[in-house]
């Protein structure tokens, strides 16, 4: 029998559902707004726009894979057809949410802006295979409890497995106008990251479980009884802690051009942008990690009073502490759509950072690993 089951994938339309509702929320919200603004040209523009919205990303990271000593030192069961190693990735997309408030001064070129984006997932995997059970041992002996009812082999694996992770942007910006590219603004500022991510993994197996019985007879009385059996009883667990705060300077070009309509009565236009980041921060891991097996043989008279072999610890148990001092590149980019009316705006698009070796995924020893988020991305913005 082979049983898989991974929880960690939620259901992508409960995203969907939720950003719709924010916008028809929005949409309520503003709607006397709206209708009140001016419709004359020579109204000014808002001076502040407040922006919200979420996003579903695809989470790009990993970690060593923890893997005890007795999944190769000893045989595996007869039943396994799935690698038990495959359940050890982490959560593989989060749920994000996104915030920004800009300020730009009448009849003036420059803006200010604060932004803040942050998204987190959970894990679970379970992976359990075994044999089939053998039959009981005393069938048909009436008011006796058999000592093993049923022998089989088996394996178990499960992980558990959290990400959470949190974009911080200070930007100032100019409006430089480049022709062809419509409204185009070059921002310069500071950007703040911070990645954390736990996980737990625990094995289990029993790799070569099997019982020998066989029926006595004296005179007209039969009775079973276990002549030999041999079992193994393998555990190993590991645990892991992983981090990276950074900061530092931050670039970031960003363009709309429109595309149909006009802001009076509602306009379309296509935006995209590229951003690049140069972050200095502190890296940091913590695992721990143990197994042990423990051997049971030996002749089996009646009722099965027998002989230990073990307990034996092939792993007793390691702790890992790793501190270090990095510089993380970051560029991303992103593209979409904005639909405008007076001072309403909602957009959608799809969008991708790259963290370059952000992240400590070692075990014993440091090993870097990429830090990688994209997806798509939908916001609601209200000028004031």
């Amino acid at each position: 029998m082979s049983e898989l089951t991974n929880t960690s994938s939620r259901n992508k339309q409960f995203l969907w559902q939720l950003l719709s509702t924010v916008s028809t929320l929005v949409l309520i919200g503003t709607a006397s707004v709206v209708t009140q603004a001016n419709a004359d040209d020579d109204e000014g523009r808002p001076t502040v726009w407040i922006e919200l919205g979420g996003s579903l990303q695809r989470v790009d990271t990993s970690e060593e894979k923890y893997a005890p000593p007795f999944l190769f030192n000893e045989n595996r069961p007869d039943p396994q057809t799935v690698d038990p190693l495959s359940i050890g990735h982490l959560p593989r997309s989060a749920f994000g949410a996104e915030g920004k408030i800009t300020f730009q001064p009448e009849n003036s070129s420059w803006n200010f802006s604060a932004a803040v984006r942050f998204g987190r997932a959970n894990a679970h995997q379970h992976l359990h295979q075994q044999s089939n059970g053998t039959a009981p041992l005393f069938p048909g002996s009436a008011g006796h409890l058999p000592i093993y009812q049923h022998v089989f082999q088996f394996i178990d694996a499960k992980k558990k497995s959290q990400e959470s992770h949190a974009i911080l942007d200070f930007q100032v910006g100019k409006d430089v106008g480049l022709g062809t590219f419509g409204r185009s603004v070059l921002n310069a500022g500071v950007r703040f990251a911070q990645f954390d991510s736990r996980s737990s993994t625990s094995f289990g197996s029993d790799p070569d479980a099997h019982i020998s019985w066989k029926i006595f007879t004296f005179g007209s009385f039969h009775f079973p009884a276990v002549t030999n059996a041999l079992y193994h009883v393998n555990d190993g667990s590991a645990s892991a802690s992983r981090s990276f705060h950074g900061i530092g300077p931050s670039l970031a070009w960003n363009a709309s051009t429109p595309v149909l309509g006009n802001e009076r009565d509602g306009q379309v236009a296509l935006d995209w942008g590229v951003n690049a980041a140069l972050l200095f921060g502190r890296q940091k891991a913590k695992t721990h990690h143990q197994s042990t097996t423990r051997g049971h043989t030996g002749k089996y008279p009646g009722y099965g009073s027998g002989v230990f072999e073990g307990p034996t610890y092939p792993d007793p148990g390691h702790d890992f502490s790793r501190s270090k001092t990095v510089t993380v590149p970051n560029i991303g980019a992103f593209a979409g759509l904005t639909y405008q009316v007076h001072n309403f705006k909602l957009s959608a698009g799809y969008r991708a950072d790259f963290f370059f070796g952000a992240m400590d995924d070692g075990i014993d020893n440091r090993k870097t690993k990429d830090e990688k988020f994209y997806g798509p991305f939908a916001t609601n913005s209200i000028g004031l």
